[in-house]
Parts: structure tokens; C-alpha cells; sequence
């Protein structure tokens, strides 16, 4: 089944998402290899492909899991999550 993970980012994290960017991109890139990625993206602060200083406000992942139990662990073992990138995921 597709899940929807959308997560909010706290303030400033602009700095945390570079630090955590490679480990999250990996993660995703093998949901990709494996067909089960349709589409993930940051939101930016600002209306820019690239916000610069502004940062981003969050991220959407639509991927493929087996159910809401392997969505929920795969989202909170997110990179972003664990750096405290991320404020809120669901």
C-alpha cells in the first residue's frame, strides 16, 4: 500500500538537513532501486528551487510499505528524524 509520510521541520534547520542530507538521500534512493518510491520532495521556504539562507519547511515521501507499522518505523528511522531535523512526522 502507498503511505503518505509528511514531516515539519523545526525551525532553522536549514544546517541539520545539510549535515543529515546524504544518509536521508540513500535511504530514499534504495526505496527507489527497489520500485517502491513514487515521489519525494522538501518544501521550500520560500517559492525558489533553491531557498538558499530560507530553508525548508518540511517534506513529503510517498512510498510503498507493507502496512502503517513499516511506514510508521521506516519514517521515524529517517536520518532527519534522528538528527532533529524534523519537528513532526506523520
Amino acid at each position: 500500500m502507498w503511505y503518505a509520510i509528511m514531516a515539519e521541520d523545526v525551525a532553522n534547520s536549514l544546517e541539520k538537513r545539510l549535515a543529515a542530507r546524504p544518509e536521508h538521500l540513500a535511504r530514499l534512493q534504495a526505496l527507489q532501486e527497489a520500485g517502491r518510491l513514487l515521489l519525494a520532495g522538501p518544501f521550500p521556504a520560500i517559492d525558489s528551487t533553491d531557498p538558499g539562507p530560507a530553508g525548508f519547511t518540511g517534506s513529503l515521501i510517498v512510498a510503498e510499505f507493507a502496512n502503517l507499522a513499516e511506514a510508521t518505523i521506516w519514517a521515524n528511522n529517517d536520518p532527519f528524524v534522528i538528527s532533529g531535523t524534523y519537528l513532526n512526522v506523520t
